[in-house]
């Protein structure tokens, strides 16, 4: 494979090993690697990882990529927390913690192992890795997702999805006050340029929108509900962090630390579709967990 980056004016005087870390999906020590070897040049010369990038270079990647075995997802007994099922669909309540699909480092304990157990057919409109996912939630988002168990509902659902009729409520502790009883967040979100591995709001990014309100306010936090109208990347984590209200817990869009609770206070609420095969709305919604409602229980006691 050959891939070749122009160094824009923005990314002058940027390492170049760092620079292609955020412009491929190649880790550091990777790029190290194939810059030692030669597979990587700059301006058509060797340079050393640590070359500060000029504008207008041309870095080409000779990289021959390597051919991975697919390895079959198995079915695992996970326990589930199922809130609906008919033969068309579920709904799941996800633990936080767990992925909703393997990846390519993590292949066991994921919702979708625990559903390919549970479930004799799903959806496999997303391949073998996704089968009968039709949104994701995070690893560390808790609450309600759906499951399709064929197709056609696959793609029903889909449609609805793309067409924003589906309801998805969430509920979040985020740091601040947030003086406003309620209000709609309108910020295009993509990939952060300076940390491939977030996403910011940025101009060019997709179009974006959260609705919120104030469920109820403490002296230096504030519970709030969340509407996703579009469904991107960490949305709701983006877009507080815009609001200057970032999540509790959320270890990558604030640096500060709570010391309420370990991980996000974040879970998907309720979600509203209409059925694709009985065509009537169906709304499936779950309890605050455990964890959430310890701390808004910890937050009232403060005096």
């Amino acid at each position: 494979m050959i891939k070749q980056i122009i160094v824009e004016p923005e990314e002058v005087n940027q390492r170049m090993d760092k620079l292609l870390v955020m412009k491929t999906d190649y880790s550091r020590q990777q790029i190290q690697s194939y810059i030692k070897n030669g597979s990587i040049l700059v301006n058509g010369q060797v340079a050393k990882p640590n070359y500060k990038c000029k504008e207008a270079d041309t870095i080409t990647l000779h990289i021959q990529e390597e051919v991975v075995e697919e390895k079959t997802i198995e079915a695992e007994n996970i326990p589930l927390d199922i809130v609906y099922e008919d033969n068309a669909l579920l709904v799941v309540n996800k633990p936080r913690g767990m992925l909703v699909h393997p990846t390519h480092h993590v292949r066991t304990g994921t919702l979708v192992n625990a559903v390919k157990y549970h479930c004799k057919t799903l959806s496999d409109v997303g391949g073998e890795e996704r089968e009968g996912i039709v949104h994701r939630l995070d690893q560390d988002t808790s609450g309600v997702i759906i499951i399709a168990k064929n197709n056609d509902v696959h793609a029903h659902l889909k449609e609805q999805f793309q067409a924003r009729t589906v309801t998805r409520i969430y509920e979040a502790i985020v740091y601040g006050v947030v003086p406003h009883d309620q209000g709609v967040v309108r910020a295009p979100i993509g990939r952060n340029p300076k940390n491939r591995l977030e996403m910011a709001v940025v101009e060019g990014g997709k179009e974006s929108e959260t609705k919120f309100r104030v469920l109820e306010r403490f002296q230096q936090y504030t519970h709030v509900e969340c509407e996703l109208i579009t469904g991107r990347t960490h949305q709701i984590r983006v877009h507080m962090k815009y609001m200057n209200h970032p999540i509790i817990g959320d270890e990558v869009y604030t640096k500060k630390k709570s010391p309420y609770i370990k991980g996000q206070a974040l879970f998907a609420k309720k979600v509203s579709f209409v059925h694709p095969v009985l065509k009537e709305q169906i709304t499936v919604e779950v309890e605050q967990p455990s964890y959430f409602k310890s701390v808004i229980e910890k937050l009232q006691n403060i005096t």
